[in-house]
């Protein structure tokens, strides 16, 4: 999007919600600030880290924050967890205290591709969307991160919730997010994991709110522990959650 003088280009931030990262969020943030298409601000959630994540964002604060330009900042969270709750942080920050016109969030594992955030973010700016979802479901899209196990629960959970609530979102368990600040400030997230995404595209949906996907292809973790499902009973769980949560906006 091209600035104007009457009509500068938005602040973008992205929030990064990350525990035990340090090998993974470097990368991230240089990635993400490589491919800016406006001014662009990445802001990390961490959970006080054991493995020290926070520690190298601060390194990365040094090193792109001069002369008053902040890039990169850093909520470090003591005594609080989770992941819901670290990125609606984030929002609150990048809306309240930063002045950001758009957020985005993703994973830190590095199965989103940082080079597709200003595919997410043209969505809004330039195709007129509220809201621009990250998509493994629709053509260009694909999950090659996941077991066939884990890659089929998704396409059941995905598929129900398309059949209760509204067929236009394909990916309602996404997590790879941007949005404008007006339904950010309307829709709050709620959940305790990833049913805060079926939870929030819902009532987005509900509230007329455009909402639009762009194909995105979610790749392996390279390095650390993966925080999706550890086996089967884990999936299992958090499936019951996602599919209570579809059950529940479906009464609304």
């Amino acid at each position: 999007m091209m600035r104007t003088a009457d009509r500068p280009a938005p602040l973008v931030c992205t929030v990064l919600p990350t525990y035990n990262e340090r090998e993974n969020i470097g990368p991230l943030i240089e990635g993400v600030l490589a491919g800016a298409v406006t001014p662009h601000l990445v802001l990390v959630v961490d959970d006080n880290s054991p493995d020290g994540t926070w520690q190298v964002v601060e390194e990365l604060m040094r090193r792109h924050n001069q002369a008053g330009q902040v890039r990169v900042a850093l909520e470090r969270r003591i005594g609080a967890k989770g992941l819901t709750s670290a990125i609606q942080r984030g929002i609150d920050l990048a809306i309240y205290t930063f002045g950001a016109e758009i957020v985005t969030w993703m994973d830190c594992d590095l199965s989103m591709p940082p080079e597709d955030v200003p595919r997410l973010v043209r969505a809004i700016t330039d195709g007129g969307a509220d809201i621009a979802v990250g998509s493994r479901w629709i053509p260009g899209g694909a999950d090659v991160a996941h077991g066939f196990m884990a890659r089929t629960l998704s396409w059941l959970i995905n598929n129900f919730a398309r059949t209760l609530l509204d067929r236009r979102v394909t990916d309602y368990t996404s997590g790879f997010i941007a949005a404008r600040r007006q339904p950010l400030s309307h829709l709050r997230l709620r959940g305790d994991y990833g049913e805060y995404c079926i939870d929030l595209l819902g009532r987005a949906l509900a509230a007329g709110y455009v909402v639009t996907e762009i194909p995105y292809r979610c790749t392996p973790r390279t390095a650390g522990a993966s925080k999706t499902g550890a086996n089967l009973w884990d999936y299992l769980v958090k499936g019951r959650k996602y599919v209570a949560t579809v059950w529940r906006l479906r009464q609304l």
